[in-house]
């Protein structure tokens, strides 16, 4: 090395060690994701990267497990096998873009409650090709909002607590949707005659899936209790593996959709057949114009604000916050996200976006989107596993559904309950969602209320007027039936 009079310089006249921005000895690799520069190491971010994929890994069997149990209007259901396929592809590609062009440790997969909007909300009221359209539609429309600004806008127009209250009822009914499926709840025959509308198991648990689905909530709940690390995926495998020696030795009448039984080759070639599957406008023939726009909103609401939340709890917990408290590169990262939605919806695996449980791999020490590749890499291996993941019977998968249930439902602490303006439509937003089987009733009944509340307490002028404009929507949507009745519809 030689000096000048400007400071030393370094090989081929780049600045020297005085003048020199932080120094990589990683080489490329950590210049490209500013490894050493975040304060992380190689071995850090391999951690980080592998501590994400195991404690979200879930989704690989609860996504084909909630699109697959039920059927669209015109009676078809999606493949299970194929569901994985996609499920894990767009995981892969999605957290490896993230982590290359946001370089941010925040890995993405299909998301729980959106999924559940499209299979009990959207889908049987049109084909599922449809159905994806619209979450198409809706990533697109996000893509939108990014780069006009409005993204922001609508999130400062909806008070905290309804957002709040939002999850809490996706909570619910993402909770309701685990003890139905597992035969845990079921409905009360017609013909008993009976004011109760659901009732425990067929008055009473019976048989050897029920003890498998109360053991699996047991372990599950336990875990989560201790705080273990990968709590979900843990009580899925290991609820599984008891499972199969349940089914090998006892007699058992029916497991549902899915018998617990080893498969004969662990691993096989994905299944692509999902992909491309989608209608963009389809919808729109299926029914109103309006129900469209509706269902539309409620995808981008449930999309929304969980991704808002995650993304800038996961970047203050890595410290990755400047100095405005911002997250950085947040548009390309929003932008991402938003694109993601749209490949999840081509590929029929529901709207993909970024998940709370990157959390995990921060505690490790990841900082950077270094740590995507290998928690990308990982969904990737995940392709050749279809035969494995697909054995997993509802029984021990549905006490996850029951625990994200319980961790939505935390968010209720945070909802002012003296404050009766925003509490009873929080109120509302919660209980109308699990109660009516809708995510879209609670949301519109939630917006609603509040702005007749505050109109009533001559308070309407702090309501934004894009709530003014949902509530209306909201109010001929829930009217529909009488308005087509007074305009001689039908």
């Amino acid at each position: 090395m030689t000096t000048s009079a400007t400071g030393p310089s370094g090989p081929y006249g780049q600045p020297g060690p005085a003048d020199a921005p932080p120094a990589y000895p990683g080489g490329p690799l950590d210049r490209f994701f500013r490894i050493t520069e975040r304060g992380s190491t190689y071995g850090r971010e391999i951690r980080g990267g592998f501590a994400t994929f195991f404690t979200m890994a879930y989704i690989l069997v609860l996504n084909p497990i909630i699109l697959g149990s039920t059927e669209d209007k015109f009676g078809t259901q999606l493949d299970g096998a194929q569901l994985v396929t996609a499920t894990a592809l767009v995981a892969a590609m999605m957290t490896l873009i993230m982590g290359v062009g946001g370089n941010l440790p925040l890995a993405l997969a299909a998301g729980l409650g959106i999924n559940a909007v499209v299979a009990f909300q959207i889908a049987p009221l049109m084909s599922w090709d449809d159905a994806m359209g619209l979450i198409v539609l809706e990533g697109l429309l996000i893509c939108v909002l990014v780069m006009t600004g409005l993204r922001e806008a609508i999130m400062h127009a909806i008070p905290q607590p309804l957002k709040q209250a939002i999850s809490v009822g996706i909570g619910l009914f993402i909770a309701f949707i685990g003890f139905v499926d597992a035969g845990f709840v079921t409905r009360v025959p017609d013909a008993a005659n009976s004011t109760i509308p659901v009732q425990l198991g067929t008055g009473s648990l019976t048989g050897w899936p029920m003890l498998v689905f109360c053991l699996g909530v047991l372990l599950t709940v336990v875990l989560l209790a201790r705080k273990v690390r990968g709590a979900i995926l843990i009580s899925i495998v290991v609820t599984t593996i008891f499972a199969v020696i349940v089914n090998g030795i006892a007699d058992v009448k029916s497991w549902g959709l899915t018998a617990p039984s080893m498969p004969d080759k662990p691993v096989a070639a994905p299944d692509f057949a999902l992909l491309g599957d989608f209608d963009l406008f389809g919808s729109f023939g299926q029914v109103s114009v309006l129900t469209v726009v509706l269902l539309v909103f409620t995808l981008i609401l449930s999309d929304f604000f969980d991704t808002m939340g995650t993304i800038v709890g996961v970047t203050a917990e890595a410290g990755l916050l400047d100095e405005r408290g911002q997250v950085p590169g947040l548009g390309r990262v929003l932008l991402i996200d938003g694109a993601a939605a749209v490949v999840g919806g081509a590929s029929s695996s529901s709207s993909a976006t970024t998940y709370i449980e990157s959390a995990a791999g921060v505690g490790e020490g990841a900082r950077t989107g270094f740590a995507n590749l290998i928690t990308g890499g990982l969904f990737a291996l995940a392709l050749f596993l279809t035969p494995v993941l697909t054995m997993v019977p509802m029984q021990a998968a549905s006490p996850a559904l029951v625990a994200v249930g319980f961790l939505m439902m935390t968010q209720v602490k945070h909802i002012d309950w003296d404050r009766y303006e925003l509490a009873v439509p929080a109120f509302l937003t919660i209980a109308v969602m699990p109660f009516t089987y809708s995510i879209t009733n609670g949301i519109g009944a939630g917006f609603i209320s509040y702005v007749a509340i505050k109109a009533c307490l001559g308070k309407a002028r702090e309501v934004h007027w894009l709530l003014w404009g949902t509530a209306a929507l909201f109010l001929v949507y829930f009217a529909i039936d009488p308005l087509e009745q007074l305009l001689g519809v039908k």
